[in-house]
């Protein structure tokens, strides 16, 4: 039986910008199947910072985890987004800027993946998706830099990645009250992503894969009971 438990943002927290019983937490729980469980911590606004927080919550859940998924970094890059319209005199300095931001990101990714790898449980962690609809093209490259720290951390640490650029890849995938989050067929993708992750994946395996993929309604298998 597995336990899933989802860490992070309004990625997984998306209830407030969907309909009732299609955000991704309802949706993984009906594919997965009434025998495994799906318990969220994740918290729309969280930043990194704040996943010790939802860690130390996990002692209050009814059955230990299976599997962590972590989906968070979105809103420490969002917080950016007014320095990044700073003014510069060079192509150059603007990049020193983006590699300052970098450093930080990368201290705080590390500091945050050390808080959840100390758990002891299976760990996957997500890209953040940058598909989203009316995102400037340079905001978008931007967001390479940041998915860049996300993937070396995890390859580092031998954990399965999410690449949720690979999921969200329609203007369909996000809300409409609010287009940075997930909407109903989005979460459905990220949950048959999970799901397929938790199916396939060796949790001792001693390398990364990267998972990924459009699912559609009617292509998701689920767990076995």
């Amino acid at each position: 039986m597995e336990h899933i438990v989802l860490l992070g943002d309004s990625i997984f927290d998306n209830a407030p910008y969907v309909s009732p019983g299609t955000d991704v937490t309802s949706q993984l729980r009906a594919s997965l199947g009434p025998r495994h469980g799906v318990s969220l911590l994740a918290r729309d606004g969280d930043v990194l910072a704040d996943l010790a927080g939802q860690l130390a919550r996990i002692g209050q859940l009814d059955a230990l985890p299976t599997w962590l998924f972590v989906s968070c970094g979105g809103n420490d890059v969002l917080g950016l987004v007014g320095e990044m319209g700073r003014k510069v005199a060079t192509v150059l300095e603007g990049m020193e800027l983006l590699a300052g931001w970098q450093a930080a990101f990368a201290r705080d990714y590390r500091r945050m993946l050390d808080g959840v790898l100390a758990q002891g449980k299976p760990t996957a962690v997500a890209t953040i998706y940058d598909s989203v609809p009316g995102l400037a093209p340079g905001l978008r490259t931007a967001l390479a830099t940041f998915n860049d720290v996300i993937l070396r951390e995890a390859v580092a640490r031998r954990l399965p990645v999410l690449d949720l650029r690979l999921v969200c890849t329609d203007k369909a995938d996000y809300a409409s009250v609010s287009p940075i989050e997930p909407s109903a067929q989005g979460a459905f993708k990220i949950a048959a992503a999970i799901g397929e992750l938790v199916r396939t994946h060796y949790p001792a395996a001693e390398h990364s894969v990267v998972y990924g993929g459009a699912a559609r309604p009617g292509q998701v298998r689920k767990t076995a009971p």
